[in-house]
């Protein structure tokens, strides 16, 4: 396996999959650039005058699309993106996606189609939201209330989804591949919410609620009404159980298993991020 030592690109390099991505190519020292409105040379989906000054002397970049690759416009922008990418000389692209998601699948065509050398993710829903985005707050208030009923969810670390696109960025055999990632194991909501109220010692419970309730309850918290809409669409399809099996996609691509639930868990609680 050979590892690239140009620089390589991290949209979303701030966020719960990117920031990782970005701290274990540091790690192995490879120069990136982080991809955020924040940055030294800032990136914003939604100014495209942003995008050359990023992807200039870029070899590799892990795309990362905000909001969501379900959101309208998406494949669009992930076209125009690509295209401007490989025409400045970029050869591989890493495409975050989602699992389940059908709006998301032209933007996998997107890159498939680009010319590069490309490798496709689609994720199951991420043991760090309930840590470190929208679930923490329900979850340090002792209430976790989604549109997502029984179902059951293969929750997958981001630290494994880190692992598996730093592979694909820097090494050999992952191009022309689609990785289905997946956790160790099905569980609810009911029961993830317990797992975790065995580590804080306190109750933290699940309740089901009509997608009307949780728009109606997301646009009281601030969230803007095209955000809400397409999420609560988003969240009451994906959540019909469709992706209620499991898959080896980790092990596929890093020969191990994925990590499990209860140890996020119990480290997440080790650290804090839920007392009250």
């Amino acid at each position: 396996m050979t590892e690239s030592t140009k620089t390589i690109l991290v949209l979303g390099g701030t966020g719960k999959t990117g920031r990782r991505v970005a701290a274990r190519l540091t790690a192995r020292g490879l120069p990136v650039r982080v991809g955020s409105r924040a940055a030294a040379t800032p990136f914003d989906w939604t100014d495209q005058d942003t995008w050359a000054p990023v992807l200039r002397d870029i070899d590799s970049v892990y795309l990362v699309f905000y909001p969501d690759l379900a959101f309208p416009g998406a494949a669009d922008a992930i076209r125009a993106f690509t295209r401007l990418a490989v025409d400045g000389g970029t050869r591989r692209l890493v495409l975050l996606s989602g699992r389940g998601e059908e709006e998301a699948i032209p933007s996998e065509q997107a890159v498939r189609d680009s010319g590069a050398d490309w490798t496709i993710l689609r994720a199951s829903w991420f043991f760090q939201n309930f840590s470190e985005h929208f679930l923490l707050g329900p979850v340090l208030d002792g209430q976790i209330a989604l549109p997502a009923g029984s179902v059951a969810e293969p929750f997958i670390d981001a630290d494994d989804i880190a692992d598996v696109a730093v592979a694909a960025l820097t090494g050999d055999g992952h191009t022309g591949r689609l990785y289905d990632l997946t956790g160790p194991r099905l569980l609810t909501f009911a029961e993830a919410a317990a797992e975790i109220s065995r580590a804080v010692g306190r109750e933290v419970g699940y309740v089901p609620v009509s997608p009307d309730r949780y728009a109606a309850a997301a646009t009281a918290h601030g969230v803007p009404v095209e955000q809400v809409t397409a999420l609560t669409d988003l969240f009451t399809r994906v959540l019909d159980g469709r992706n209620a099996h499991l898959t080896d996609g980790v092990r596929q691509a890093l020969g191990r298993a994925p990590r499990d639930f209860t140890d996020y868990v119990r480290d997440a609680a080790a650290s804090g991020v839920w007392n009250r």
